[in-house]
């Protein structure tokens, strides 16, 4: 009786073993076939913005790189958090991905009282795939040339102006309320979503000034429908070598590292976030790549995802810091 029982545990120890050996198997031989279908790409703003095109630029030759197409999908609102959330709610096997612009989802997870998910909890790191800087654009029908002469004529119109940002909870939104702060000033500020929905009304004149990234505003300053007046970053931009920094123009301590990322949901196989890491690693590296993102104000930049790890917490930790201590509110 006692070898019998002794027999069945072996036996019951074998078949688990062996049932564990074939999932192991399994997974193995999925992980190797992946990618055999598209790959949603996640966006958190609308297309012809600058995380679009950033985005867009990437998706091509990763696609061809993993013999599969990157679909972009926009899904603007809520500063990021709506495409935050469904990207977390998506199944972990490798055909979803969450292009973040992390500066900005940081400052979302930071604003909103019930954020959907959790950068640091919810995701698993890709890679850091660069930054693009913001700057201060004006309609041309503005008398201001510089950032003094765009503050004393703020001052001159005490609450009476409209200015725009990229949506409630955005870098773009941050950085307007901060500054009106810093100036003493107040205004009304209306959120769109994205650069797409508020350069126009810039364009128009309909709101006085905004926030936005080099990328999207560049073709608008270009063809004379924008004014840049300063860059919200630590060092001038090489597509505009005439438009001072902030600091530079009397405004220190105001330049902000805008960053983008790559994200997968939590639980994707390791096997397929490292052949992701490595296959985006090789693009931000191609010469070609850097040039022509160069020419439109980004500035491709790689850290591998245990560096990203820590750059997330370290963005969560610092824009909870600022939010708390500007007071911040959600229009």
């Amino acid at each position: 009786m006692i070898e019998m029982n002794h027999l069945k545990h072996l036996y019951g120890r074998i078949l688990v073993a062996l049932l564990f050996s074939l999932g192991l198997c399994t997974q193995a031989a999925a992980e190797a076939d992946w990618p055999k279908k598209p790959i949603i790409a996640i966006l958190p703003f609308p297309a012809g913005g600058s995380t679009d095109v950033f985005a867009r630029a990437i998706s091509v030759p990763l696609g061809e790189a993993l013999g599969q197409p990157i679909v972009i999908e926009n899904k603007p609102g809520a500063g990021g958090m709506i495409a935050l959330g469904a990207a977390a709610k998506a199944t972990p096997d490798g055909y979803t991905l969450l292009f973040s612009a992390l500066t900005n989802q940081s400052i979302s997870q930071a604003l909103f009282k019930n954020p959907p998910a959790d950068l640091t909890k919810d995701f698993t790191s890709i890679c850091l795939v660069g930054t693009i800087p913001h700057l201060i654009v004006v309609n041309p029908s503005v008398p201001a040339k510089n950032l003094p002469e765009l503050i004393a004529f703020i001052k001159s119109k005490p609450g009476n102006f409209n200015y725009a940002s990229q949506g409630n909870g955005s870098l773009s939104h941050l950085e307007a309320t901060l500054f009106m702060q810093r100036i003493g000033a107040t205004g009304t500020h209306i959120p769109y979503k994205g650069s797409a929905f508020a350069l126009p009304d810039l364009i128009a004149g309909n709101t006085l000034m905004m926030f936005d990234s080099v990328t999207a505003s560049l073709p608008h300053i270009q063809s004379g429908k924008l004014r840049p007046i300063a860059i919200a970053a630590a060092e001038r931009s090489p597509l505009m070598p005439n438009v001072p920094t902030l600091g530079q123009d009397g405004m220190k301590q105001f330049d902000v590292e805008n960053l983008y990322a790559i994200f997968t949901p939590k639980g994707t196989p390791p096997a397929i976030t490292a052949r992701l890491e490595r296959e985006i690693r090789k693009i931000l590296a191609n010469p070609d790549f850097k040039v022509r993102l160069g020419n439109q104000g980004i500035h491709p930049q790689f850290a591998n995802a245990e560096q990203l790890s820590a750059i997330t917490q370290s963005e969560h930790d610092k824009w909870a810091k600022v939010v708390k201590s500007a007071n911040v509110k959600i229009d």
